[in-house]
């Protein structure tokens, strides 16, 4: 039985002019979305995706961009020469979009409840104690645990998950035909992604709407799609059937986007890349057997500990009335030891103490009691002059580049800023040939030297924060979620650099992430962490076949594995 089509986006051209000069972003992208259906739109950043959904909702950026051919068809009619009053009518009502990130997406200033209540205030002729009791609903229908304090909570005080779920209560308020969610997941944790996806597909069938749903993970776009369209710089790659896309693609880029992620099963010792593929190269794949990984293991666990973690605690009061205090121990009794060359792998959920655990080890924070000994000297009773050569040896790569990266320094000069810190090098001038010595090694240029951060993409800038970080020749660094907001094949590349130079440069990781397939990939040790506390611990490969905590199971069912 065919279907009704509700959009049909037909040989779809943009372009966006600057100094007189046209970039053409989109390429005669044409696409169908049937009545209750939900069409993937697949991706790296920088394919187009976003920009064909602002299109559909005529919110493209006005001075600066146009649509230079083709048409939207909505409900039989063209949306495209719809006068602001028009679409506004249609925004939220009609059509509805849940954005990628919900904090820049929410008024920090305005309570969620009645940020939620403006939308039915605009598009309903409800009163407005229906109007809060409707809203209580939809909180209800999202699933949020407490949906009367959700609607008095502003939106710091949620977690990532819940303030996601607030934007897809406002996305649904009005009953939309299609609703368009663009990476909807993308920096939740898996279990929560998982959530959100069901959740997305309980309200599809029971409103019997329509679904955009954007994302750079095909594995992802798998579970939830019945169509799928693959893009790749504005143009479009392949577009059919989930099914057939996800267990026969035709082309090569899609089969690069399906390979790019950790495979749980198979160890390679280089993930291959989108390039591997478009260049053939991914046919001499080598892969890290069981027998290989026990002798390195061997080896590594045989020599003294590089650091010793010993019942560290980290305790915060929050005060609660005129004289009471709560506390809440964000680390709760930990311990461990990480060897020289080792990568200790730790993994959780948001709010479990992973980066409270990792500010500890590097002194930002300072432990409540514990004891954290590095090369057996117990760092926590150290002078703050003597911590500061010691920050040399223990760095940190931050999980977003652009806002750890100065903006207003060309990428070379933060580069030299810490080696000027810690006077490494004689001179200006041989710290800029060391500097565009690591820009090299991280697959850079010299001509990058005097670019400012804003010039480079998200794998670029990552790029340039994994060069700041070994311009002082650290021994431990401690990787903080610093490949959670890449792109699966930017993640790819930037795994690889750091296996690579930590097996040319002897570094020692601990690679804390909320994403267990790609812990599980770098990792020799796992740590798994929950409300404080370790959960469970042991070699990596072992913990993911034979998991023995609930905990883990969880977080182990909740990776994106495809149909």
């Amino acid at each position: 039985m065919d279907k009704t089509t509700l959009l049909s986006v037909q040989d779809l051209c943009v372009s966006f002019f600057s100094d007189k000069k046209e970039n053409k972003v989109l390429h005669h992208i044409s696409f169908d979305i049937h009545e209750n259906e939900i069409l993937g739109v697949v991706g790296e950043s920088g394919s187009g995706k976003s920009v064909a959904s602002l299109a559909i909702l005529g919110l493209l950026p006005q001075k600066i961009s146009k649509i230079t051919q083709g048409d939207i068809i909505y409900s039989n009619s063209s949306i495209l020469g719809l006068t602001e009053k028009q679409y506004r009518s249609v925004r939220g009502n009609e059509i509805a979009m849940i954005f990628q990130e919900p904090m820049s997406s929410l008024n920090p200033s305005m309570r969620c409840g009645k940020q939620v209540a403006e939308i039915l205030l605009e598009h309903t002729s409800l009163s407005k104690t229906a109007i809060k009791k409707e809203v209580l609903l939809l909180f209800n229908k999202v699933k949020l645990p407490d949906p009367e304090r959700a609607y008095r909570s502003y939106p710091h005080q949620l977690s990532g998950g819940q303030k996601q779920r607030i934007m897809i209560a406002m996305a649904i308020a009005c009953k939309p035909k299609l609703l368009i969610a663009d990476e909807p997941t993308t920096a939740l944790d898996v279990t929560v992604q998982k959530e959100i996806i069901s959740l997305l597909k309980n309200l599809q069938k029971e409103y019997k709407m329509s679904i955009l749903f954007i994302s750079h993970d095909l594995s992802l776009v798998s579970e939830i799609a019945d169509n799928v369209l693959v893009m790749y710089q504005g143009k479009m790659v392949e577009y059919g059937a989930a099914n057939t896309i996800f267990h026969s693609p035709e082309k090569d880029y899609t089969k690069a986007l399906l390979n790019a992620r950790p495979t749980l099963d198979v160890r390679y010792k280089k993930l291959p890349t989108i390039t591997d593929f478009l260049e053939d190269q991914q046919k001499s794949q080598e892969v890290i057997t069981q027998e290989t990984r026990q002798d390195h293991h061997k080896k590594l666990y045989s020599t003294p500990p590089l650091l010793e973690v010993v019942n560290i605690e980290k305790t915060y009061f929050s005060k609660v009335g005129l004289f009471g205090k709560q506390e809440f121990k964000a680390v709760n009794d930990v311990s461990f030891k990480l060897y020289e060359g080792e990568t200790l792998g730790l993994v959780g959920e948001s709010g479990c103490g992973k980066s409270t655990l990792g500010n500890t080890i590097l002194q930002l924070d300072k432990a409540t009691a514990g004891q954290v000994l590095y090369r057996g000297n117990d760092i926590t009773q150290l002078a703050t002059s003597v911590l500061r050569s010691l920050r040399k040896e223990i760095q940190l790569i931050f999980q977003d580049p652009f806002a750890s990266l100065n903006p207003r320094l060309t990428v070379g000069k933060a580069i030299m800023e810490p080696m000027q810190a810690h006077g490494l090098h004689s001179n200006d001038i041989l710290r800029k040939e060391k500097t565009i010595e690591l820009l090299n090694r991280v697959g850079l240029t010299a001509e990058h030297f005097e670019r400012y951060p804003h010039e480079f993409s998200g794998g670029q800038r990552q790029r340039v924060g994994i060069a700041r970080t070994i311009a002082l020749e650290p021994k431990l660094i401690i990787c903080d979620e610093s490949v959670s907001a890449l792109d699966i094949s930017v993640q790819a590349q930037v795994l690889n650099l750091l296996n690579e130079l930590k097996e040319k440069l002897g570094f020692t990781y601990i690679f804390i992430s909320h994403d267990l397939s790609v812990v599980k990939y770098m990792s020799d040790q796992l740590l798994v962490m929950n409300n404080g506390k370790i959960e469970e611990r042991g070699e990596a490969d072992n913990i993911y076949n034979h998991p023995q905590k609930e905990y883990t199971k969880k977080l182990i069912e909740a990776i994106p594995k495809g149909k």
